[in-house]
């Protein structure tokens, strides 16, 4: 059986559209699902929507189910939940997440899909991607009780990795951000607020995630004596300078990277991408999170949508699209 669907492309960088998709399937190991929600990560999303990667980073940023290729055309994204319309038994009618682009229809393997918990609304689920890369970066982290901690940058990331750092007992912790906005997210995470100026130092772990290089020099001076940074932001295109001098190497201090792309290596042996990912939507069962979903808007108005969020004109964390009530479902 043919199916119709909806697809949003980056015709050019800045310039986004609509296109009509035709869909034959699912095939057999496959499933069809019906997007409810996806979701529209501010970082990644918009670095790629100005044509921001790098050519030596094209290969390495491609998402899973990615067409095209960068600078465009290409259709990117990453957070998608629907629910299960034709395949396996046991999934037909299942709310599934999948690391899926902005489409209202499409057909998968249904190892690229995972069933969100019936204690997870489909809305919240749309976080399930960048809660994996909170996961991975906390493994990568490894904090201990009692530790001194920073997260530098209140993106989507960064409240993600201070929501999950919050549930370690004994820290001290708090999440640093130059827009006092900030605070009120950071209050309903149940995390300390701090600008960059009035942050407590001496820390033994500072996540960055601010994608920039102030952030990332602040995170630096805030360490303790053998502290470690924990860098998440990526740059894309942008070169950043630090102070590598100073006191860099008489303080003995660390920059270590995090990227989701592969599990990090100090999580439990076994432990792979599937598990990973089950783990971010078990996660998303707390209601805290919500904090992170900051506007939602319908599927159509992807193209004005878009630019406004690379623009800056929508102060976003995550930012959801809506295809219930379009039509499309």
């Amino acid at each position: 059986m043919n199916h119709s669907a909806r697809a949003f492309w980056l015709r050019s960088p800045g310039h986004g559209e609509i296109r009509d998709v035709a869909l034959a399937g699912p095939a057999e190991g496959e499933v069809l699902v019906r997007t409810l929600y996806s979701g529209v990560s501010r970082g990644t999303e918009t670095l790629v929507f100005r044509g921001g990667v790098p050519e030596s980073q094209h290969a390495v940023m491609r998402a899973p189910f990615q067409e095209g290729d960068f600078p465009g055309p290409v259709k990117y994204g990453y957070l998608n939940v629907g629910v299960v319309e034709e395949g396996p038994r046991e999934l037909v009618g299942r709310t599934v997440f999948c690391l899926y682009p902005h489409q209202s229809r499409y057909a998968v393997p249904v190892s690229a899909v995972t069933v969100v918990p019936e204690r997870v609304p489909a809305e919240r689920a749309v976080l399930a991607g960048t809660v994996e890369t909170a996961v991975n970066a906390v493994w990568d982290a490894a904090p201990l009780i009692g530790d001194r901690i920073a997260v530098v940058g209140g993106g989507m990331v960064g409240c993600s990795v201070a929501a999950l750092l919050a549930r370690f007992p004994g820290v001290r912790l708090q999440l640093v951000d130059a827009d006092p906005a900030r605070a009120k997210t950071a209050e309903a995470l149940g995390v300390d607020f701090a600008a960059p100026g009035d942050a407590l130092g001496d820390c033994d772990l500072v996540v960055h995630a601010s994608a920039t290089e102030q952030g990332l020099t602040r995170s630096l001076e805030l360490l303790a004596a053998e502290g470690t940074v924990v860098e998440l932001s990526w740059y894309g295109d942008r070169r950043v300078a630090l102070p590598l001098g100073e006191a860099f190497h008489s303080r003995r201090l660390t920059v270590r990277s995090s990227q989701v792309g592969t599990v990090s290596p100090a999580a439990r042996a076994g432990r792979g991408y599937a598990e990973r990912m089950a783990l971010a939507l078990d996660l998303l069962a707390d209601p805290a999170l919500d904090a992170l979903i900051t506007g939602e808007s319908a599927f159509e108005e992807l193209p004005e949508l878009m630019p406004r969020l690379a623009a800056g004109e929508i102060p976003a964390l995550c930012h959801r699209i809506n295809y219930t009530g379009s039509g499309l479902t």
